[in-house]
């Protein structure tokens, strides 16, 4: 049995995973989805980490804990899995960060604004959709999360982007990065590339866009799961 650490990304709603809990509870194992302070405008990257090393305590049993971190739960994930001592770190759709750089300077400096335009261009869609919350993450939900979706309006503080990624060096824990292959916000070839030069790893792909754990739960959690039954990999240097 794992603890399964589920950390959300910009907006930091625990329903975020609300269809993934009940795949991981059906194999034994214990889900633990905070919901991060990301309305309040005091709140910096530190207070989300001690919110999910808060919830993880309170389980009781932190003996196996998998923290995985998705889109903008990069930054804290790290953190939270050295911290918690982390059997496995998993970042999906994921911002990586490096040290000295915060949030805020991440985008300039990976070339995500560029690599999302040009993705559009691509694929022959307006680069000014970009700025449609249902065009860049909802394209590729049911009709029913969907709705359920846009009840849940996101709202996100700056605070978390402004301090500079605390860790000197990136944790000595085993770290899976997922790719979406129809990720309109961080696009394909921008997480392949992003995730070889910061961490030397390859990520694997799932057939979604940025948020694969409302559009296809069942493929993620199978993803989770073979990451965990073989989790003895090498951790990046």
């Amino acid at each position: 049995m794992a603890t399964f650490a589920l950390i959300p990304g910009a907006g930091g709603s625990s329903w975020y995973w609300h269809r993934v809990v009940p795949l991981l509870e059906r194999h034994g194992h214990i889900a633990v989805t905070p919901d991060l302070p990301a309305t309040d405008p005091q709140a910096r990257l530190a207070d989300y980490i001690d919110t999910v090393l808060g919830d993880l305590d309170r389980t009781g049993d932190n003996s196996s804990v998998v923290v995985v971190g998705q889109s903008m739960g990069g930054l804290s994930a790290p953190v939270v899995a050295e911290r918690a001592n982390a059997r496995l770190l998993v970042l999906v759709a994921a911002m990586i960060p490096q040290p000295g750089e915060s949030g805020g300077e991440w985008w300039s400096a990976t070339g995500q604004p560029r690599a999302a335009i040009d993705a559009a261009i691509a694929d022959g869609r307006d680069p000014g959709s970009l700025d449609d919350p249902v065009a860049t993450f909802l394209h590729d939900l049911s009709a029913d999360t969907l709705q359920d979706a846009l009840r849940r309006p996101v709202e996100q503080a700056d605070g978390a982007f402004i301090d500079p990624w605390p860790l000197s060096v990136w944790p000595a824990i085993p770290t899976k990065v997922i790719a979406c292959r129809h990720d309109r916000l961080f696009p394909l070839e921008f997480m392949q590339q992003l995730s070889r030069d910061r961490l030397g790893v390859d990520p694997d792909i799932i057939d979604t866009g940025h948020l694969p754990a409302l559009a296809d739960p069942d493929a993620l959690v199978d993803m989770l799961l073979g990451y965990l039954a073989g989790h003895d990999g090498d951790a990046p240097g």
